[in-house]
């Protein structure tokens, strides 16, 4: 007798191997067009689902997990980061969430550089004139940007990205400084060549480039508030690669035009894709539509992690990435 396969549904599209080993081990739906889902399509795939899964861009809150049907036993989110999901009412009603970690940290952490030495020797102002016709030739001091090596770079959030981000930059001849809830050990401290701060606003002042690379929860939201966006020399740069809501946008903003703040790069907004249009018209801004993760190796990795949460959990086991409420 044959065994009854898990129904699966997929809120956007993903790579093409996993679309196609999803559909050889469950009973899948695959999202196409490639849309983002409307909050009542998310409401009735969960109601027809054993398993969903979804993205960063699906917002799932308690109330959405109230209408869910009993069908729904696991979401195996497509992603790291779960701070869209309600993973407390979620467990409260016995849904299990999973995410997929680990996979983007080296992806991301090359965006970060990328997004340093994009603001510090300013690429895109360059890349703009040579686009749009209107080089007249090389001048001694033409685009002058800032040299990389002696600056100090201030980590906040230093897990997996935060410290493979430290790692780029020592190779950049930068000095490692981090904030972190928690100090890291002895060893790995040494290793890194990274300085502690427990205070925030301690580091903040003195740091040249600070690199946000902590999640988005309740105690990280807004951590670079406006009043510690003050902190920063003027000289200095911003770059975000985590989660949009880490750092006040408006604040921001205000601080870049207002020459407080040197530069910024962002792959990451406060109101997803709704950025602030004053960001737009600043020449010190590197703005990238969400684009730290994206690799084809790692998609197809997240996709494969995916697989693996749900393959255990239908062989009646935990998944081996489940998220806990105590772990956000």
């Amino acid at each position: 007798m044959p065994v009854e396969r898990l129904s699966v549904v997929v809120t956007r599209r993903l790579p093409d191997v996993v679309e196609t080993r999803l559909k050889e081990l469950f009973d899948v739906e695959l999202r196409d067009p490639d849309t983002k889902m409307t909050r009542d399509e998310l409401v009735q795939a969960m109601c027809r689902a054993d398993v969903l899964v979804p993205c960063v861009t699906d917002q799932i809150d308690a109330t959405m997990l109230a209408q869910a049907g009993p069908k729904l036993k696991l979401i195996a989110n497509y992603g790291a980061g779960v701070d869209h999901i309600d993973v407390a009412t979620a467990r409260q009603r016995g849904i299990l969430v999973s995410n997929t970690p680990d996979v983007v940290t080296e992806d991301t952490a090359d965006m970060t550089l990328a997004l340093i030495l994009a603001v510090t020797r300013r690429i895109p102002e360059g890349l703009a004139e040579m686009q749009g016709g209107n080089w007249a030739g090389w001048a001694p001091m033409a685009h002058l940007g800032g040299r990389l090596r002696g600056r100090r770079l201030g980590i906040l959030g230093m897990g997996r990205i935060g410290q493979a981000v430290a790692r780029r930059a020592r190779a950049f001849g930068m000095q490692i400084h981090y904030h972190n809830r928690k100090r890291l050990r002895p060893e790995l401290e040494a290793e890194l060549e990274a300085t502690y701060w427990e205070s925030l606003d301690q580091m903040v002042t003195r740091m040249d480039i600070i690199s946000v690379n902590c999640p988005h929860t309740p105690s990280t939201f807004h951590l670079m508030n406006a009043r510690r966006l003050k902190l920063m020399k003027p000289t200095a740069v911003i770059v975000n690669t985590s989660r949009g809501e880490v750092i006040d946008e408006n604040a921001l903003t205000r601080g870049l035009r207002a020459g407080e703040i040197a530069g910024a790069g962002l792959d990451v907004f406060e109101h997803g894709h709704e950025i602030n249009p004053r960001l737009r018209e600043l020449p010190n801004v590197v703005l990238l539509p969400h684009m730290g993760s994206a690799t084809l190796e790692g998609r197809i990795e997240m996709g494969e992690k995916v697989i693996l949460n749900i393959k255990t959990f239908a062989d009646g086991h935990r998944p081996p990435d489940q998220v806990l409420p105590s772990m956000l």
